[in-house]
Formats: C-alpha cells, structure tokens, sequence
C-alpha cells in the first residue's frame, strides 16, 4: 500500500497536469499549508520563476496574527499575495490547491486573493 506522501504526490501531479492542459499561458498559484502556517506564490511555469510570495512566516505577519494556521491567516496572506501580483503585473492566475481539498484555509486563501484583486 502507498504511503501518505505518495498518495499526496500522486493527487499532486494530477492535479498539476490538468492545470497545464487548461491554463492558457496562465501563471499558477500554488498553495503549501502545514500545521503550523500556509505560504502561497504566483509562479511562470514557462519560464520557471516565482512572481510573487506571501506566508505567515512573514515578521509584520507573524506579530499581528494571533496564528499562522487559521482562516483568518490565511485570508491576510491571499490578499496580500494578490496586491504583490498585481504589482507585478499579473491579473489573472490559475489556482493550483496542490493534494488539500478546496476547503478551510485554502478556500480562504483563494476568497482572500479574489478579494486582493486576482481573478481566477
């Protein structure tokens, strides 16, 4: 039987590979969570660079953040991931959960970067 983190692997690549086939030259925006905080970045797959990033990590974050594991973290980071991207130049992304359901935190996140400005 497949362990924890290749099943995750798997659910990932699935999911990435769709994402290529439908993106239309789209930047992607990827999401990692962990039990302690979520990071988020705009990335080119076409020329293999992060346009923008955003997590709890981040110092002005972590002192006004009660924690970096809740919804309410998380919606700071995609509205803030969604200010540097536009920064950048980029208004439309493609949304990449990576093997974590459309729920919770990156629900949150993703109605955060809505919110920021991003469409997707």
């Amino acid at each position: 039987m497949a362990d924890k983190l290749a099943l995750q692997q798997r659910r990932r690549s699935r999911l990435r590979y769709q994402l290529k086939l439908k993106s239309g030259g789209r930047p992607r925006l990827s999401v990692f969570r962990s039990g302690r905080h979520i990071y988020a970045q705009v990335i080119d797959d076409a020329q293999g660079r992060t346009l923008a990033a955003a997590s709890t990590l981040e110092k002005e974050l972590r002192d006004s953040l009660k924690t970096g594991a809740d919804r309410d973290a998380a919606t700071v980071v995609g509205k803030r991931l969604a200010e540097r991207a536009i920064a950048a130049g980029v208004t439309a992304v493609v949304f990449d959960r990576g093997p974590y359901l459309y729920h919770g935190r990156v629900k949150a996140l993703a109605d955060g970067a809505r919110e920021g400005g991003l469409s997707f």
